[in-house]
């Protein structure tokens, strides 16, 4: 009977020694958790400017029109834009422009030129804008080029990104300027300039200039069939300016492979994508440094819903380091993911690329598949933190003859304690 114990008996004694010593860590070099990504690494000091928004109203003679939710489009727009201005922040930078708002008449020439600054940008005074709104009726003529135009030198240069966000039913009936080519035209000047579209109608003409005015510039288009979804659009967006960069994205265009890549230092970085392609840039890490990457993705067209974005960090023989799949945002209209990367310790200096890519695909051959889709990259490069140390037992070997020197003792007293507790039982 003891013998058939003493199994049992080492099997319970390696268990204390187990219990007593503790269950050895895994490699930490290994299976360290990773923790989330940390991306924040674009300079967040007071910008020498706040950021500006100009909304750009049609008032033109379409605006009459009773078909959101049985009111008339340009009412839907006053109680809209009344909602929204209750819920500016005092500091906001905020101005707006209005087109077709001013000539009744058939002349084209006079009515291709009506367009004007209601309210100039800066502090907003809620009640002079809320008055101002409210006494328009829709009137004229609909020249969108023209007021994109205007709306840039109202906006004037800076450091910082500028927003146009243009509320319109109808496409420019003033053409030339071409609204597409202006939207080109600004974009091109290095202006720092984003035009975001709301359009108040489902028409198909009009959906596709209001797109391409929006893709030119890296906006958004979103179509609008209620007085909510109007509001909450243009709240969105008069919060993105609050919030986009006080350091200026620079310009890169990443290539198809790495050895022809960009070498980027610290920073943020934009450039475009088309549908499922794949960006490269490089990135040098030192020893004891970790690399920080994240991109963002706007989707600024009607894409299939079925899609994603991957960045991944890959050595330049191939290997593929770390990856990082797309995160929501809680935004409809970006899609984002980071990483993070460490390379051993005293490992020597390498230089890392970064691979951008994307399952984007549009719903019909008609979606315009150039320029490709705006992307927002961010590099940083800190002081690597490594997983702290554990108690360790060891590895290999040494481990093993530990736990069965710990077994055989413990097998031995658990024996003898059983053995003595038999013969205590037979001499009672």
């Amino acid at each position: 009977m003891i013998i058939r114990r003493r199994p049992a008996a080492a099997l319970l004694g390696m268990l204390a020694a187990l219990s007593i010593f503790g269950v050895p860590p895994a490699h930490a070099d290994e299976t360290t958790p990773k923790e989330p990504p940390n991306v924040e690494l674009v300079d967040e000091t007071t910008p020498k400017e706040p950021p500006k928004v100009e909304l750009v109203l049609d008032i033109s003679g379409s605006m009459r029109a009773r078909d959101i939710e049985g009111h008339s489009r340009i009412s839907v727009l006053q109680q809209a834009f009344n909602e929204v201005l209750d819920a500016l922040p005092s500091e906001a930078q905020v101005g707006i422009r209005v087109l077709g708002a001013t000539y009744p008449g058939k002349d084209k020439a006079v009515g291709c030129r009506d367009t004007q600054q209601l309210v100039p940008i800066g502090p907003i005074d809620k009640l002079e804008a809320k008055t101002a709104v409210a006494t328009l009726r829709p009137t004229g003529f609909t020249p969108v080029g023209l007021a994109l135009r205007a709306a840039a030198r109202d906006l004037g240069t800076g450091e910082t990104t500028r927003r146009i966000v243009l509320i319109t039913d109808g496409e420019d009936t003033c053409a030339p300027p071409d609204p597409c080519e202006v939207a080109r035209e600004l974009a091109a000047q290095g202006t720092h300039l984003v035009v975001d579209t709301l359009g108040l109608t489902l028409n198909d003409k009009v959906r596709r200039q209001l797109t391409c005015i929006a893709s030119a510039t890296g906006g958004t288009y979103t179509a609008v069939t209620s007085k909510t979804q109007l509001r909450n659009r243009i709240n969105q967006l008069v919060d993105r300016a609050a919030t986009t960069y006080t350091q200026t994205p620079a310009q890169v265009d990443g290539t198809d492979n790495c050895s022809r890549a960009p070498l980027l230092s610290p920073g943020a970085y934009t450039d475009r994508e088309k549908f499922q392609e794949h960006r490269w840039y490089r990135v040098l890490v030192r020893d004891g440094q970790e690399l920080r990457a994240s991109v963002s993705v706007s989707l600024d067209r009607a894409l299939n819903r079925d899609y994603g974005v991957l960045l991944r960090a890959v050595s330049q023989d191939g290997r593929e380091l770390v990856r990082g799949t797309d995160a929501g945002s809680g935004r409809t209209d970006v899609l984002s993911t980071g990483l993070r990367w460490s390379a051993e310790q005293n490992a020597p200096d390498q230089t890392v690329c970064l691979v951008v890519s994307n399952s984007f695909s549009s719903p019909t051959a008609a979606t315009a598949a150039t320029p490709g889709m705006p992307l927002e990259l961010t590099v940083g490069v800190v002081d690597s933190s490594p997983a702290p140390n554990g108690p360790d037992l060891g590895r290999g070997w040494g481990l093993l003859g530990l736990l069965a020197l710990a077994g055989l003792v413990g097998g031995l007293v658990f024996g003898w304690l059983a053995r003595w507790r038999v013969a205590i039982w037979m001499e009672n």
